[in-house]
């Protein structure tokens, strides 16, 4: 073979080989595209479904496990019971109120807020001592944190006597009952 048809030939070859090497890139990218594409409608998808789920807010109704701590650390345990239209429960379930006849339920009433807050109220009865009663209203002012939990302050205004109100917190997490 002569020079002249050496050069041609390694030309074409190389010619060949530059336009497999650019048809080769360009078969990756578009595969890179519709790989990145796809993803990227599935992350759409996704966030566009999960987010009405995100934004619906706790349901309040159904029975909660109230621990309460006042600021002298006296603590006691409640069950609040919220049914529909702020509507519900509370009761007294501190170890020594099942010994004792005057724990039961009384009418409570509760209610949503901006956002998650929430609050719920109603009479109580706390012991004091053997015999003793402690009558007063029982306020819970706070934040549903999940579907399953809730805590906030509190506030018990005694009924009988000039005695000051009792502050503190109070935690709650929904029954599995």
């Amino acid at each position: 073979m002569m020079n002249d048809q050496m050069t041609k030939c390694r030309d074409t070859a190389f010619c060949l080989f530059a336009c497999h090497a650019v048809a080769e890139r360009r078969r990756v990218i578009d595969a890179s595209f519709v790989t990145c594409r796809s993803v990227l409608l599935m992350a759409i998808a996704q966030m566009c479904c999960s987010a009405p789920t995100q934004a619906q807010t706790p349901s309040m109704t159904g029975t909660w496990n109230v621990e309460i701590t006042f600021a002298n650390e006296r603590h006691h345990s409640l069950r609040f019971e919220a049914q529909g239209d702020g509507k519900g429960s509370l009761q007294l379930t501190d170890p020594a109120a099942k010994v004792w006849v005057g724990a039961k339920p009384s009418e409570a009433k509760w209610s949503r807020g901006e956002g998650n807050s929430v609050t719920f109220s109603g009479p109580v009865e706390f012991l004091l001592g053997n015999v003793g009663r402690d009558a007063g209203t029982l306020t819970c002012k706070g934040k549903l944190e999940s579907a399953d939990l809730m805590s906030g302050e509190v506030e018990f205004s005694p009924s009988v006597g000039d005695r000051p109100s009792k502050h503190g917190t109070f935690k709650a997490v929904r029954s599995g009952t």
